[in-house]
């Protein structure tokens, strides 16, 4: 398979050039090397500008950040019993549908055999582990790991991924799913009240960033590449980084959301179509800084009490994943009584009618602290190694 080159941002200026990226495999091939494994500087790297730049390199550093020792690697996965499989059915349906998830060209009956592979993984997982329950999305998780390390490693990373960073996703409700996506909220509140007041006024909840969350965007962005960008830095950071990337997201795009109809509806159709030629490279970044200023920890309370109209009930998840978003929402405000906004109140007219100049700057006062994330990559490690013993470390 043709590996994956680093999938920085549109412009080119901010790409690593060749000679980075030299250096950057001497350094990653340099902590493989070291006994033991630098995992540390592993992390850095998959955080650092590029990523880790290849399908190659990705193959030998995504073990080492999900700690899953060599020999469970080379462990021969069992066959499959399709049969008596409970999950087996709406997996089956799951990837028949996965078609634009792989590569455009590939032969059929290569594909065809990709997506037999994907089954015999999930179901596998599950198999092993009772506990898990399947979502649909998962297999948007899964498809990235077995186009990146093959079949036999995916089947070990995904069942470590599933039991530890997917973990909550993996309930027989979606009460913890709902829990995380209620950090959205606090975060975009620290960093622009406009924004946040603005999504506020629209009650429109927390649902569009759902399959952003579930997937680690697998199942929105089509650039093969960007995805495994991403998953470089989110299995070298903190389990909730996903979360923070999404916040970034929608404060990128604050002048949209401003301008936009302040209506349950329009403005849960806007953030829920994410563009496609996002800075992610300066997104990350952004992503790490707001972790940096305002973790987890800081922001638990409010999570914790935070009542998001749109993410209530977990009858509301299980109708966005099979309806119209927007029709989801319209029926949450017909159970509340509540009218149509057909106009904006007189203080957010005024936000919207105002310049940006203003709101970009304060914007890139709070986010912009480092730019390249250098002083934030070491704060970073250092909460993804004091959360890596839960994990369960090997020498």
């Amino acid at each position: 398979m043709e590996t994956s080159e680093s999938a920085g941002p549109s412009s080119p200026g901010r790409q690593c050039s060749d000679g980075k990226k030299k250096r950057k495999i001497a350094d990653i091939t340099q902590a493989l090397s070291a006994s033991p494994v630098d995992v540390a500087a592993l992390r850095r790297m998959a955080i650092s500008e590029g990523g880790l730049l290849t399908d190659q390199i990705r193959c030998q550093v995504w073990p080492w950040l999900l700690n899953v020792p060599p020999l469970v690697l080379e462990q021969q996965p069992e066959t499959v019993d399709r049969e008596n499989n409970k999950d087996y059915n709406q997996v089956l349906l799951d990837v028949q549908r996965s078609l634009r998830r792989f590569p455009p060209g590939m032969p059929d009956e290569q594909r065809e055999g990709l997506q037999e592979e994907l089954i015999d993984i999930i179901l596998r997982v599950l198999k092993r582990n009772p506990q898990l329950h399947y979502y649909q999305g998962y297999h948007d998780i899964v498809v990235t790991f077995l186009l990146v390390v093959g079949e036999q490693r995916a089947t070990a990373l995904v069942e470590k991924l599933s039991t530890h960073h997917l973990r909550d996703f993996m309930d027989p409700t979606m009460d913890n799913t709902k829990h995380i996506l209620n950090y959205l909220m606090p975060i975009i509140e620290r960093v622009n009240t406009e924004v946040h007041d603005y999504m506020q006024q629209s009650e429109v909840g927390t649902v569009f960033a759902l399959s952003w969350l579930i997937t680690w965007f697998g199942h929105v962005l089509s650039d093969f590449r960007h995805v495994v960008r991403l998953y470089d830095f989110f299995l070298a950071c903190h389990p909730l980084m996903p979360i923070y990337f999404a916040a970034v997201i929608v404060l990128y795009r604050e002048e949209e959301v401003l301008e936009c109809e302040c209506d349950m509806a329009m403005v849960h159709h806007l953030l829920s179509q994410i563009p496609q030629d996002l800075p992610y490279e300066t997104l990350i970044s952004q992503a790490g800084d707001l972790f940096v200023q305002f973790p987890p920890s800081e922001l638990a309370k409010e999570a914790a009490s935070h009542d998001s109209m749109a993410t209530t009930t977990f009858k509301d998840f299980e109708l966005a994943s099979t309806q119209r978003p927007d029709s989801v929402l319209r029926r949450r405000r017909r159970q509340k009584g509540a009218g149509p906004v057909d106009s904006l109140a007189p203080s957010a007219v005024a936000v919207a009618a105002r310049p940006s100049v203003a709101r970009r700057f304060v914007r890139l006062a709070v986010m912009g602290l480092t730019v390249a994330l250098g002083a934030a990559a070491l704060t970073l490690v250092n909460t993804a190694l004091e959360w890596a013993p839960k994990l369960d470390l090997f020498p």
